[in-house]
């Protein structure tokens, strides 16, 4: 590295990657924030706070957690030791959780009232119409599923249940004013539904008001049928979010699918990490649960409203009658080059075929595997699956293919966080229909995205092939923003043929003819490309990085790019959410801007540019900047080299770059701001593709070539 290259690699250089996060979960709280989007999609953003941070609990935090009781004392990228790391952390979530009720409280439950929705959020506030109909909904609907659980010196304290919402209450024994108090609590039943509607009533102006409770307040109303002989003297909601971090030691387990099973089960009783519970909780009350849960003072969140926010998305997909509040759906268009009467593999043969998906729908890459597994002169089918969706097409059709007598193998990964339980499904599933099915390589993650269909042609055997950014999850494809690649460039089905064999076998080729793949060679080829702009920078040539990605927190990676910077190269960086570099810093990142989009798409993509020299070139692939992308994972970057692609591809980078809409800019502080976009023509990518795919569509179905409209067209976009 470069004169001054300790620098670089100074901890002051660096944000910590949880406090980082923290940033990217405040900018989708900016959007439940911002009152020019519709009211529904609000309440949407809001609850996705709230699922991102159960899960960043149970993961990042859970870790950190592990770290400490080890005495594990090395400090991260940012110089921070795992107990300081965890201090700012709950400093800085105790902030998020204050801001996110605010919004609920004063924004959003206003804003709801005024068109005509009441969220009921104390029993007591009930008319005595709407106390007789809870009453009975409890007592036909609820009263027979609750299960009232003591806890006293003959029974031990109930185990309570990961992320479960919970009442815990205070009892004392009847005609005994003397008695001990005791404590029991009641499981809110997860099976019903935890949004109850009440009969409409009559609201300002004579107006409809429509009413909705939680469960929870209407079991708090009816406490007293579960406990007879008592009286109540509190009773309030509690949650937990217990660490589901898994332990496996892969070396040792001789059936990795039953091991994974097994540490499956023990996330019901992992260690407390988190205790939410209600403000104003009773001191004797909250006593108990601390000492019984061994929780920390800054381990609890008493919480001014609901508890577990993520019962906004019930919320926004439950209720009829409020499509006036949501935004506009979007259909995912079909894609040019396969809006004729070839089949599939004819199409793939006429040249490199680009997805853009949402705008573009995920349809062709199921018909891609539901044709090969058809196909009587397709041999073999080979695909990596990290997650799929619970009614997956793509598991149906691979089934269907070796009952056909196609060689089907499949890498089903079973360490996919949260979705094991499924993945073990689809892998038995698999093996029945007589597929062969790997489970990855020891001690490393399979997360690239990489399909392989063998065809017996006239002129011999042809290899097709899909790679791409995101899952083969067609429910997730209409929500993530990915591109896919459909191939049967020879090089490249040479490759994928080594890629499985890799996977499958003990077979690493000596070089790859166009793929770069992790852990062992793709940290090195990112390295090279960002170093030799560095070089073309310094001896005055064309110099420039545009780099799309989720999360970038490498160290290596980002001080390979201060350097960049402090020779003149130019960096675009499009980070959705986790980023450890310092952006626009003298001296250090000048030439460094980072960008980040928060829309109504998750963005998901992953796409590199570097200028060459004026040659440029552009890679996609299933892997981020950080550290277990580059050393733990397997992972694919592959070139696009159709130079009507490659512009399509840098079309997309370019109008992400223009967004001034959905936007966030890093500044040199570490906080992110909108970009300022007064007097200026509005551009929000997310729509512009929309409507880009809409027109190339249109287009599509005029024209007899249908190849001719592969390419992005331009079309303006204003709110």
């Amino acid at each position: 590295m470069a004169e001054g290259a300790a620098n670089y690699l100074d901890p002051n250089n660096y944000v910590n990657r949880e406090l980082s996060w923290l940033e990217f979960n405040y900018r989708v709280l900016s959007e439940a924030r911002d009152k020019t989007l519709p009211l529904f999609e609000r309440l949407k953003f809001l609850s996705i706070t709230a699922s991102n941070l159960d899960e960043f609990f149970m993961v990042r935090v859970a870790s950190l957690r592990d770290m400490v009781h080890a005495n594990y004392t090395k400090p991260d990228i940012a110089g921070l030791k795992p107990e300081e790391q965890l201090e700012k952390i709950s400093e800085k979530t105790h902030e998020l959780v204050a801001m996110q009720y605010s919004t609920y409280n004063r924004s959003l439950l206003p804003a709801l009232r005024l068109q005509g929705l009441h969220i009921i959020e104390d029993h007591e506030d009930l008319t005595k119409e709407q106390g007789k109909f809870i009453d009975q909904y409890f007592a036909e609907n609820v009263y027979p599923v609750l299960t009232p659980m003591a806890f006293d010196s003959s029974r031990p304290f109930p185990l309570v249940r990961n992320k479960s919402l919970n009442i815990a209450a205070l009892l004392k024994k009847k005609k005994d004013s003397h008695g001990e108090l005791d404590f029991a609590m009641v499981q809110v039943p997860s099976g019903l539904p935890r949004i109850v509607e009440l009969p409409v009533t009559a609201g300002e102006g004579g107006r409809e008001m429509r009413n909705v409770i939680l469960l929870e307040e209407i079991i708090e109303r009816n406490m007293q049928a579960l406990f007879l002989n008592y009286d109540i003297l509190a009773a309030h909601p509690f949650r937990i979010m217990r660490n589901a971090d898994l332990t496996i030691d892969e070396e040792e387990a001789e059936d990795l699918l039953e091991e994974i099973e097994k540490q499956l089960k023990k996330r019901q009783w992992g260690e407390v990490i988190r205790l939410e519970v209600e403000e104003k909780a009773d001191k004797r009350l909250l006593k108990i649960l601390r000492k019984e849960l061994d929780v920390s003072a800054q381990d609890i969140f008493e919480i001014s409203g609901p508890l577990d926010l993520t019962v906004l998305m019930k919320l926004y997909g439950g209720l009829n009658g409020f499509d006036n509040l949501k935004a506009a759906g979007y259909t995912p268009q079909p894609v040019p080059a396969f809006m004729n009467e070839d089949d599939i593999f004819t199409n793939i043969q006429k040249g490199d075929i680009l997805l853009h998906h949402p705008y573009q729908t995920f349809d062709p890459v199921v018909d891609f595997v539901r044709t090969a597994a058809r196909d009587p002169e397709v041999l073999a089918i080979k695909q990596t699956l990290y997650r799929v969706s619970g009614n997956s097409p793509i598991i149906a059709a691979l089934a269907a293919a070796a009952d056909n007598g196609k060689q089907v193998s499949v890498l089903v990964e079973l360490k996919a966080r949260f979705d094991e339980e499924n993945n073990i499904n689809w892998a038995k599933k698999l093996e029945k229909a007589g597929c062969h099915v790997i489970y990855g390589l020891v001690g490393l993650k399979t997360h690239s995205k990489i399909t392989l269909v063998v065809r017996r042609e006239e002129d011999g055997i042809r290899r097709y092939v899909h790679l791409g950014t995101g899952n083969y999850n067609d429910s997730t494809a209409k929500l993530y923003t990915d591109c896919g690649l459909m191939t049967c460039n020879p090089l490249i089905g040479e490759d994928a043929t080594a890629v499985f064999n890799m996977l499958s076998g003990y077979s690493e080729p000596p070089a790859w003819n166009k793929l770069a793949v992790a852990p062992l060679w793709l940290r090195k080829q990112f390295l090279r490309l960002i170093r030799r702009e560095t070089a073309f920078a310094k001896a005055g040539r064309e110099a420039r990085i545009i780099a799309k990605m989720n999360s970038l927190c490498d160290k290596e990676i980002i001080a390979a790019l201060y350097e960049a910077s402090c020779a003149g190269v130019a960096i675009e960086l499009i980070i959705r959410g986790i980023c450890c570099l310092k952006a626009g810093v003298p001296g250090l990142s000048e030439m460094i801007s980072v960008r980040s989009i928060v829309g109504n798409f998750l963005e998901h993509s992953r796409i590199f540019y570097f200028e060459n020299g004026g040659d440029s070139q552009i890679y996609m692939g299933s892997a981020d900047w950080m550290p277990r992308n580059l050393d733990k994972r397997v992972e694919i970057v592959f070139p696009v080299e159709d130079e009507k692609l490659k512009e399509a591809v840098f079309h997309i980078l370019e109008v992400e770059l223009e967004d001034n809409v959905k936007a966030h800019i890093l500044q040199p502080d570490g906080t992110y701001e909108k970009v300022d976009k007064r007097g200026k023509v509005l551009v929000n990518s997310q729509k512009q593709f929309c409507e880009e795919a809409m027109y190339q569509a249109k287009m599509a179905r005029k024209e007899d070539d249908p190849v001719s409209t592969r390419v992005f067209v331009p079309v303006e976009s204003q709110n």
